[in-house]
């Protein structure tokens, strides 16, 4: 865990992901690249979990330092809701994750009611994935549990395999770059989102979701933006990450935003973005704020 804060002094901070294929522990690889290249005193060193449902835990516990949680995960975890609020704070903003459903080329399913009673994978157990696709289609009048055969998987890399060998209909899936969506279109598959109409209802019932759009070639053979709703993810840390060691982190993190260059699975974790995407800016971490403060991010 976190030691030797003081600047320039060699610190390790434990950074929780995923489970492997999924777009977090890609993202954490990045992650730790970035922080690196910016300040090789600083080392985060990645770990695999079951996702956002375990990472959660794990921080209030103190045995992460640092936890990747998707946006309805960490909406429903601060917000306190089917538990007591999570003590947690917010270190940057990951990217924001459009849902969408993909499905093989040649499938005959065109709406999210054409999979209708068909077997779909929702996601892994503890991927906060799920709980978008739950929102999504609760604002559709659907339910995710009893109007599919929902599967999830116990890892986020057997989704696009169960896709193209028709065990499935579709994967259920969001954000930039997310490998599963990567693997499917190269494939020649195609994505199905809410209607205008459809995403109307889903903000309209649940108003913390945003309206996103995955723009043009995100993914092989996907050439006209695609529309859809959802939420920003965060890095998040324990609630005794110290200050010192989360302004370092920021620091780190943010330096290299302006580079052409930068890692395309971190170009939108910028200052500028963590301040738009927190629902509050009491939930960032003080050691993060008073970076934010001396770039102008912030007053």
């Amino acid at each position: 865990m976190a030691s030797s804060p003081a600047s320039g002094q060699p610190t390790t901070v434990v950074l929780g992901t995923a489970t492997p294929g999924g777009g977090f522990p890609q993202y954490g690889d990045a992650m730790i690249a970035t922080v690196h290249a910016a300040d090789p005193s600083l080392t985060v060193e990645g770990r695999n979990t079951k996702g956002s449902f375990e990472n959660v835990p794990l921080l209030e516990a103190g045995q992460l330092d640092l936890g990747l949680v998707q946006g309805e995960a960490a909406y429903e975890a601060l917000s306190g809701i089917g538990r007591a609020p999570a003590k947690l704070t917010i270190l940057a903003a990951m990217y924001s994750s459009a849902g969408f459903f993909v499905v093989r080329g040649d499938s005959p399913v065109r709406t999210i009611a054409d999979l209708k009673g068909k077997p779909v994978a929702f996601g892994a157990k503890g991927s906060g994935l799920i709980i978008l696709a739950k929102y999504v289609l609760d604002g559709m009048g659907l339910d995710r549990d009893k109007d599919f055969d929902a599967v999830f998987l116990d890892r986020a890399g057997d989704g696009p395999a169960m896709v193209l060998d028709g065990r499935v209909a579709a994967l259920w899936g969001g954000g930039l770059g997310w490998p599963g969506f990567t693997k499917v279109a190269e494939a020649g598959g195609r994505f199905i989102a809410p209607t205008a109409e459809e995403r109307a209802r889903i903000r309209a019932k649940h108003t913390f979701l945003k309206a996103l759009t995955m723009p043009a070639n995100s993914y092989p053979g996907q050439t006209t933006p695609l529309e859809s709703v959802g939420s920003w993810s965060f890095v998040m840390a324990r609630p005794t990450l110290d200050d010192g060691v989360a302004y370092r982190l920021a620091r780190a993190l943010f330096k290299g935003e302006a580079d052409a260059a930068r890692n395309p699975q971190v170009r939108d974790t910028t200052a500028a973005n963590l301040v738009a995407a927190v629902p509050r800016q009491d939930l960032i971490h003080p050691g993060v704020l008073r970076y934010l403060r001396e770039v102008g991010a912030v007053r």
